[in-house]
This record gives structure tokens, sequence and C-alpha cells, in this order.
């Protein structure tokens, strides 16, 4: 009983204070789909407000499965730029293909056949049947890991697991709306139970929340490490321009333009000139000029004075603007 009272009260709140998105616009069945694919794509790892102008963009150029599937991957990626992460927009355009290919260009409604797409994870496949399907998911991001570690006052190690908040989230019930009460829920902690300072005023649902009654809204995290990493990257220039090599050697940024760039492991006396946070990376970078006329495969002179008109990924735009001001 009381799980249908949280769902109609955050159902409520949500219905007077859901903002305006893009994926939310009113459309058919298929785009709706389809806007739900993008948008959860380009939500991992990247917040709400950034998103917005990525996807408004995006669906204009490739407003389909079958526009996304055929697109060629140098526009892809320019769609993509300044999101970060690409392996996303790579598996996206993969994950469309396959749609094409072994469903009929429909996004699947059950979580055995998302599971298997790229770059398609639980929460990923969670978030899809609820949001796009109308099924009973409620897919754990942040947002709702907030909500519901302050809620039941969720403080040991043991309880802010995974698996026990997966448990947990019993406690906000189900509802026929399924598809408004998984964004409704994330629109909560978004909006009102926010990681510091949270509204508590605004709250549909904070008179049987355990941090409320307490007065206290610390959260308890599993931190992880950034693992530091050392690079030196040199720079070759010539006539204002750059050197720019495609990376086929890191992990990271794979098939994208870089400086030459070589890691170190572990060493002393390091003096970066720049630190760069890639995923759980900590990038310490020692720039070196060099003049000498060593041969890069699959190279070529970036001018600097058309560096939008370059797909280049945030690190190498990062250097270049390093450079010119220094």
């Amino acid at each position: 009983m009381k799980e249908k009272i949280i769902t109609k009260k955050i159902l409520k709140w949500y219905d007077l204070n859901k903002r305006s998105l893009p994926w939310r616009k009113e459309v058919f069945l298929k785009r709706k789909q389809y806007y739900v694919l993008i948008s959860e794509f380009m939500l991992q790892q990247t917040q709400v407000a950034t998103v917005i102008p990525f996807f408004k963009r995006f669906i204009k150029d490739l407003p389909s499965i079958k526009s996304l599937a055929k697109v060629n991957e140098k526009k892809l990626l320019k769609l993509w730029e300044g999101l970060g992460y690409y392996s996303r927009a790579r598996n996206l355009k993969k994950t469309a293909q396959i749609i094409i290919e072994n469903f009929d260009g429909k996004l699947p409604n059950n979580f055995e056949d998302l599971i298997k797409l790229p770059g398609i994870g639980n929460y990923t496949a969670n978030a899809i049947l609820a949001i796009a399907f109308n099924k009973p998911y409620i897919p754990l991001d942040g947002n709702i890991e907030r909500v519901l570690k302050r809620y039941l006052y969720l403080k040991k190690d043991k309880e802010i697991l995974k698996d026990n908040l997966v448990k947990k989230k019993i406690i906000f019930g189900t509802t026929l709306r399924s598809s408004d009460y998984a964004q409704a829920l994330m629109e909560l902690g978004a909006l009102i139970c926010k990681p510091s300072n949270p509204i508590c005023c605004q709250c549909p649902i904070k008179k049987n929340c355990k941090s409320y009654k307490k007065k206290d809204f610390i959260l308890t995290k599993n931190f992880k490490k950034n693992k530091d990493k050392y690079f030196i990257l040199k720079v070759y220039k010539k006539n204002q321009r750059y050197l720019l090599i495609k990376n086929t050697k890191f992990n990271f940024l794979k098939n994208l333009s870089i400086f030459p760039m070589k890691e170190l492991s572990n060493p002393k006396n390091f003096n970066e000139n720049l630190n760069f946070k890639m995923s759980n990376m900590n990038m310490n970078i020692k720039i070196q000029y060099s003049k000498d006329n060593q041969k890069f495969p699959l190279s070529y002179w970036m001018d600097k004075k058309k560096l939008n008109s370059y797909m280049l990924p945030s690190l190498t735009k990062k250097v270049v603007q390093y450079l010119e001001k220094n």
C-alpha cells in the first residue's frame, strides 16, 4: 500500500514539474523508440544539459534507424564531436545495423535481445524497456540510486552495493505508467534529491524519507580511484600547422586524430604541462617540441586557423589551445 502512495506522489510531482526535453516530444511510437535509443546512448556518462544540443543536431541529420545504419563514420563522429567516449557512437551505429538486419528495423522490446546489442548494458536495456516500451522496469542511474539511498538511509558499504540497490528498488512500487515513472524517478534525483543541498521542501516523498527525518543527507560512495598515467606528447609544427596522427596505438580515442604520444611507466620527477581526465584515467602529459623529420603513418598537417573544420577529440583541442597560449 505504501508503495502505491509513493508512486502516485512521484507521478503527480512529475506531471507538474518535468523538464521539456527534446527526446520527450510527443511523436509516433517508432520515432519515440528511436529518440530513446539515441538519448540513452548520449546520456551515458554525460549530463542532460550537455546532451540537448547534440541530440537535436543528431536527430536533424540522422532522423531514423535506417539513416543511422548507413551514415559514414566521418560524419557520425563529427556529429558526436564534443560528447567524448566515441566508442558510444560506433556502438550506436553497429546497433542500428543489427536492428535493420535482424529485427526488421524495429528496436527489440525484450531484455534478452537488447542486452546483446553493442553498447547496451543492464542499465540502458532497463531504461529502453521502461521509457520506450512502458514496461515495469526501473533503471538504476545515479539519480535514482541517490533517491533510493536517501529514502532508505543506506549508508553501509554492503547496503550501497549495486546488487542490494537492485533488490531495494522494489520500495518504489509499480504503475501502468512505467515510462513516465522511470523518468519521474530520474527527474526527482536530478532536480530535487541533488548530490549536495537537496531541495527537501519540494520533495513529494519527504514525509517517509529516513534521511530527511535524520537530517543527514551525506551519501556514502564506492570510490573508484583514477589511475595515473604518464605520456610524452611530441609537437611538430610547420607553417602554422601541427602534425596529427590517427591513433591506432592506444585503446582510448581509437582511430581519432591525436598528437604523436608515447606512454611512460612510473617516471620520476615528471613535470607535466597538461593534465587531462578521461574515464577512469588521469593523464599527465609532458610536451616536447621536435624538429626532426620522422615520418608517421596515417598522419597529416592540421591548419590551426581551421581548427573547427576538423573532427578532433577534446584532448587534441585542449593541447592546441595550450600550445597557442604558450
